[in-house]
């Protein structure tokens, strides 16, 4: 079996990414942190997870993330499923973020995306059946 266990993010502020993190994922704790050299240049790093999986995120991050509308190389999104939509965009509104956009009109799922404060588009998942065949539907 493979699973993700975790993802690695470069971000420019340790706290500011912890803030939408943690408002998405309320049961996750900081695993661990320090610090390291990389290549040249110490930065912080900064695990956030559970027992299981986690991000972790580095600090010292340059430049602006890649154009999500353009055509670039790069990372597009990531996604994560959750029981309860309505209450992750809650938590994330009472955070100080707003949807991005909504995803489509799907009749056995609905999902929406965030930009996080470094410029990384995430979708929230909700599925409403237990069927592979139509929680994977394209419409």
């Amino acid at each position: 079996m493979i699973y993700l266990e975790h993802l690695n993010l470069v971000v420019k502020n340790i706290p500011a990414a912890l803030t939408f993190y943690q408002a998405a994922f309320p049961q996750w704790f900081i695993r661990s942190q320090g610090s390291r050299e990389w290549y040249g240049k110490t930065r912080d790093w900064l695990h956030f997870g559970d027992d299981y999986q986690y991000i972790t995120f580095n600090n010292g991050g340059e430049n602006q993330n890649r154009d999500l509308t353009g055509h670039q190389l790069g990372l597009s999104h990531f996604a994560f499923v959750t029981c309860n939509l309505d209450q992750v965009i809650k938590r994330l509104a009472k955070a100080g973020f707003a949807v991005d956009k909504e995803g489509a009109e799907e009749p056995y799922r609905k999902n929406v995306y965030f930009i996080d404060p470094d410029g990384f588009e995430i979708e929230f998942v909700e599925y409403l059946s237990d069927d592979p065949k139509e929680r994977n539907l394209d419409s």
